[in-house]
């Protein structure tokens, strides 16, 4: 099976593809199974899989005493991976992210999918936590994406975690990663913003997922801009159908987007989740199409907890 970097660059028509969430601790995978299910009658060409750092939260042990936690609110992704691929049928792409997570861990993360035969992921810099006003990571991580992008392709290469040197990994991992058509919340302008975009390519990127938006205009302006910088992998747009009215003030203040004059309008009217619901799966439809039509190698729909409207669309569109 070619590696999605290798579809992506292929001659072909637009593609479907989707991200899921791991289950929460504790939670029943089943619900994940049965949402892939959902989807699969749209032949996605791939599907992504998130990957989450730790919580950390307090609990009274006595006393009045507090003590802290720490725990993967969602684990399993390396073996959700492995089961959408075996259970399924389809490519599985996992994130890989810095926050909380050591080089050597990340290195076993890589160990382990390679073993697997899982070797196409994304590279993320991740969420900074909700208390943090700024990203931090572990002893030994990993700040940026770039510097993440450098070790994946250093692995590819033998050279591991602690600088020794052994083989190439074959077959080598080939790996995504994140634009931002409306700039990276931390990036001082659009300008500077491509330029780590570009470096990150140069470190080994493949081809490029955008962040969520909702004016094509702003997608179709990211890739010119791109192009001019001497970007030319493939570039996927990532779609979010809006499904309730607190995401009407939560995305644009957590991911920095701006939703268009004609979309917030008619948000505007809105009373009931239904309603939005319904706006969401129809804005999202026309993005979908007026994407499809400019020939985009695939459209991904960020699918967590919107199942429902993601099939919808793609059942309308695809």
């Amino acid at each position: 099976m070619e590696s999605v970097a290798d579809f992506l660059a292929s001659s072909h028509e637009t593609a479907f593809s989707f991200e899921i969430l791991p289950p929460i601790r504790g939670k029943s995978i089943e619900g994940t199974y049965a949402d892939v299910e959902r989807l699969m009658r749209f032949n996605p060409a791939y599907v992504n899989i998130t990957t989450h750092r730790t919580d950390v939260s307090y609990r009274h042990i006595g006393d009045g005493t507090y003590r802290e936690f720490t725990s993967q609110r969602r684990p399993g992704t390396v073996a959700i991976a492995a089961v959408l691929r075996e259970r399924f049928g389809v490519r599985p792409v996992p994130h890989i992210i810095c926050g909380d997570y050591s080089r050597r861990e990340i290195e076993d993360q890589l160990i382990d999918l390679s073993y697997l035969g899982i070797t196409d992921v994304i590279a993320l810099r991740g969420d900074r936590r909700k208390s943090d006003s700024t990203f931090t990571t572990c002893a030994d991580g990993h700040i940026h994406a770039l510097s993440l992008a450098e070790q994946i392709s250093d692995f590819n290469h033998g050279i591991m975690a602690d600088g020794t040197v052994t083989d190439p990994i074959y077959p080598p991992f080939t790996f995504g990663v994140a634009g931002y058509p409306e700039k990276h919340e931390e990036a001082m302008n659009l300008s500077t913003d491509m330029l780590w975009l570009k470096a990150k390519v140069d470190a080994g990127a493949s081809y490029v997922v955008t962040q969520m938006f909702f004016d094509n205009e702003k997608f179709f302006n990211f890739v010119a801009r791109a192009r001019e910088n001497g970007i030319m992998v493939p570039i996927v747009p990532g779609i979010k159908p809006l499904t309730s009215l607190r995401q009407l003030s939560l995305l644009p203040r957590v991911f920095h987007i701006d939703f268009p004059d004609a979309l917030s309008t008619e948000l505007l009217r809105c009373t009931t989740d239904e309603q939005v619901r319904e706006i969401g799966v129809e804005w999202a439809v026309r993005q979908a199409c007026e994407l499809k039509e400019a020939c985009v190698p695939s459209i991904h729909f960020y699918a967590m907890h919107a199942v429902k409207s993601v099939a919808e669309i793609a059942g309308r569109v695809y």
